[in-house]
């Protein structure tokens, strides 16, 4: 076993995996099935993870809000592609107050109807647009089988919702919030990540195209990190959602979505820890750092403990979270094990020897390197040794993912590979439908994203049918 009783990736990845989440005290399961509770160091990564990226989306022009958690029955059957899409997961409310409701209300599984019914009542004019709203929220969705933070029946997600006079601006839009999400997941999650279109059976439900960023598990496989949907002028013309032109004209809106929710919390397990527990990229750490004293007599614990309040105030001041254990009841052998199990990126030690010499030790988690550095010199030290881990982290993701995306040209080879469960494959794809439900059926795999860049171009064969195919796609099994 692992520390602590964590079962090794190699052995079970799946069972690695929830051992982390249950020892690291992130979440558990709740009395309802398929609920979670988020559990304070769980939710904490959570708000890191919010903090960071509202600052992203507000950068954009875009404002938060909020919309109700129940929507009329009606408003979720009048787009026929999101009521088809979304019918088997939807919960539905039939009677409150003691009494029959006269019409039923979804918990909210996504909020395109009841936003842009709002929206209808806001906009009049083209100098009304855009209209750029986000809001933090949680939604429902009644999942069969579940995991916690990866897909969980009630979760926590933002999701964005805007209005613009054309298709043009529309299509910008998506793909500017598709770049903030990558430029998150990269520089923040240290999860490097394929970011373009989906194939049509992937994309969302009354979407007109959908993008996505991609992320590579260390078991391999692919998990959607983020999408980002222009919905063209659908839910506009479902929900009278028009303006007038500068010219007199009345036209419909065009209307994007975009959305992460708390299975980026999951990714970051997944794309980062070890056998030893989380280990979390520093820029999204809730404790940048703990502080173990150690001594053996009462002489050395008031010296040490006056030394390590000294270096405690001044990071606190150069504004680190930091935490001191000074737990009696624990060994600092037992402490070292239980913050590497939760993941903080760095354990500062202090003891006599350390005093004397007026040093004190910074231990990584990741790789657990240790560095003496001079006491006057701990705040910048420190914050040198988060910002190399941050990008060490994502140097080693890349390598990793790029070591597993593999180019295949035959159909054979491209089986095999994905029978291996090892990463993921480039091949051709012509762009049928019919290959594509083939090579799921076969193999478990799916497109994961489609490259849209222009340099991205490069005429082949599909890898199943052998019909003419302009690019490569991304393809591999998810979660």
């Amino acid at each position: 076993m692992g520390a602590d009783g964590i079962t090794p990736r190699g052995e079970d990845f799946s069972r690695w995996y929830q051992d982390i989440v249950q020892k690291a005290e992130l979440a558990d399961h709740s009395p309802v099935r398929g609920c979670m509770v988020i559990r304070p160091n769980g939710y904490a990564i959570w708000e890191k993870i919010q903090q960071g990226l509202d600052r992203l989306i507000k950068q954009t022009g875009h404002q938060n809000a909020y919309f109700p958690l129940f929507i009329p029955e009606s408003f979720i059957h009048r787009e026929a592609e999101h009521i088809e899409g979304f019918a088997p997961e939807l919960a539905v409310v039939t009677h409150a107050g003691g009494e029959k409701l006269e019409e039923p209300l979804v918990v909210r599984p996504t909020s395109e109807t009841i936003i842009y019914s709002m929206f209808a009542k806001w906009v009049q004019s083209y100098r009304d647009l855009p209209l750029l709203i986000n809001q933090w929220a949680n939604v429902v969705r009644w999942e069969m089988r579940t995991r916690l933070f990866l897909r969980t029946t009630e979760f926590l997600w933002q999701e964005g919702h805007t209005a613009h006079a054309t298709d043009e601006e529309a299509e910008t839009e998506t793909l500017q919030m598709l770049e903030v999400y990558r430029r998150f997941a990269e520089e923040w999650m240290a999860l490097p990540v394929y970011a373009g279109l989906k194939s049509d059976s992937e994309k969302f439900a009354g979407a007109v195209r959908t993008y996505s960023i991609e992320a590579m598990m260390q078991d391999g496989k692919a998990l959607q990190a983020g999408t980002s949907h222009n919905l063209g002028q659908n839910f506009a013309k479902t929900f009278e959602l028009q303006y007038q032109t500068a010219d007199n004209r009345m036209d419909y809106c065009w209307n994007t979505s975009w959305g992460v929710s708390t299975r980026l919390v999951g990714a970051l397990i997944m794309g980062h820890s070890d056998d030893k527990g989380l280990v979390i990229p520093p820029r999204l750490a809730p404790l940048d750092a703990v502080l173990v004293p150690i001594y053996k007599s009462d002489e050395q614990r008031t010296a040490v403990l006056e030394y390590a309040a000294g270096i405690e105030e001044e990071l606190i001041r150069a504004d680190f979270m930091i935490r001191t254990d000074a737990r009696e009841q624990f060994t600092p052998g037992w402490k070292y094990a239980e913050w590497e199990m939760k993941g903080v990126p760095v354990r500062i030690e202090a003891g006599p020897k350390d005093l004397e010499k007026g040093h004190v030790v910074l231990v990584r988690r990741d790789d657990r390197s240790k560095r003496f550095v001079p006491r006057d010199g701990v705040a910048d030290a420190l914050r040198e040794t988060l910002e190399t881990m941050q990008r060490d982290l994502f140097e080693k993701a890349r390598a990793f993912r790029d070591e597993r995306t593999i180019p295949v040209d035959s159909y054979g080879d491209f089986r095999d590979y994905m029978a291996a469960d090892r990463g993921f494959a480039r091949a051709h794809w012509c762009g049928g439908a019919g290959c594509e439900e083939k090579v799921k059926e076969e193999t478990k795999a799916t497109i994961r994203t489609v490259p849209v860049e222009e340099e991205a171009r490069e005429d082949g064969t599909c890898v199943v049918c052998g019909a003419a195919s302009p690019r490569r796609v991304i393809w591999g099994k998810a979660y």
